[in-house]
């Protein structure tokens, strides 16, 4: 009877023994596991969550919170997107972009597919121009809804003119002029981005310190591949690349320059003409009130990067169904 027992005892050692190796082993799996979740999450979690360190990065600067499907609205409509632009920077030039708009069957994509390229930028302030006797509520939502610096403008363009735009650009001036000052401190550079054009990134990184106009190549356009600038040895414009009236002093896209705040404000009269101008006209006159072509900085490694494409958006064919007319598209 003693032997039973004393089987039985070194049974029960036995299985002690095998709980605590298990018990050992799962401790050995489980806390190195533990240990690297916090290295995980800010390896690939944090980064999303995180201030800007560096004005020179582009990192997503907010998230929106995402609810239980259940409880989602249109509030929270999106996911692991940008939410606003980069931090504004004081020691930064800013970037004004200067937009005509009117409407059309694919405005809200047209300015919505801008606008998402927009925030990725820092220090930027967007001027949108509608063609139209009032400011539209679509034109208003989405700019209100983009979190982007915007300044939103209208005027109706009823005569005909020589070159759609050219008025609005000139509102976009006029509030420019009225806003600032020539002998202010603020720092800034002016771009003529229309709504249906694509834009690399670095576009914006290469004309914002432009010292007076700086120029560069512009894809897509004037029945070429790629419209360019002639840039010599020295790094200076001596002519350009262009199948369309190449003898103009300045033969050049709208797309494919910019301007210093400073010297538009310096230059009351510079303006574009809105009658007898011809076709490809409108960038030289205004361009003659600013500079000689001994002034202008090539950008893009000279002039040999295309950074920018007239990618006009097709015309969606005929509906068979016109839907909901209080959705907007």
């Amino acid at each position: 009877m003693s032997r039973v027992v004393c089987l039985t005892d070194r049974g029960t050692t036995q299985d002690r023994m095998f709980n605590k190796k298990r018990f050992f082993l799962i401790l050995l799996i489980v806390v190195p596991v533990t240990l690297l979740l916090p290295v995980s999450y800010h390896t690939t979690i944090a980064p999303f969550f995180g201030a800007r360190r560096d004005i020179g990065t582009r990192e997503m600067v907010a998230l929106r919170t995402v609810p239980h499907p259940q409880e989602r609205n249109k509030e929270h409509c999106t996911n692991n997107v940008y939410v606003r632009p980069p931090p504004w920077s004081h020691s930064l030039p800013t970037i004004y972009v200067i937009t005509p708009t009117y409407t059309r069957v694919v405005q809200k994509a047209d300015l919505t597919r801008m606008s998402n390229t927009l925030l990725h930028v820092a220090n930027l302030h967007w001027i949108v121009v509608e063609d139209a006797d009032n400011k539209t509520s679509l034109v208003g939502n989405l700019l209100n809804s983009t979190g982007l610096n915007y300044t939103h403008l209208n005027v109706h363009v009823v005569e005909k003119i020589t070159s759609r735009g050219s008025r609005q650009r000139n509102v976009a001036l006029k509030w420019l002029r009225d806003t600032f000052r020539l002998n202010d401190s603020h720092h800034g550079v002016v771009f003529f981005g229309d709504d249906d054009n694509t834009y690399s990134l670095q576009l914006f990184d290469e004309m914002r310190y432009t010292e007076k106009v700086s120029v560069w190549p512009v894809g897509f356009t004037g029945a070429m591949r790629y419209q360019s600038i002639k840039v010599n040895a020295l790094g200076k414009v001596y002519g350009w690349e262009t199948r369309y009236a190449g003898t103009r002093p300045f033969a050049i896209d709208m797309a494919g320059f910019a301007v210093n705040l400073k010297l538009l404000l310096s230059k009351s009269k510079a303006n574009f003409r809105v009658y007898n101008v011809g076709t490809g006209q409108q960038e030289t006159r205004f361009l003659q009130d600013l500079v000689t072509i001994n002034d202008l900085e090539p950008k893009a490694d000279n002039c040999t990067k295309v950074l920018v494409w007239h990618t006009r958006t097709t015309k969606p064919p005929a509906f068979k169904s016109q839907g909901d007319p209080n959705i907007e598209t």
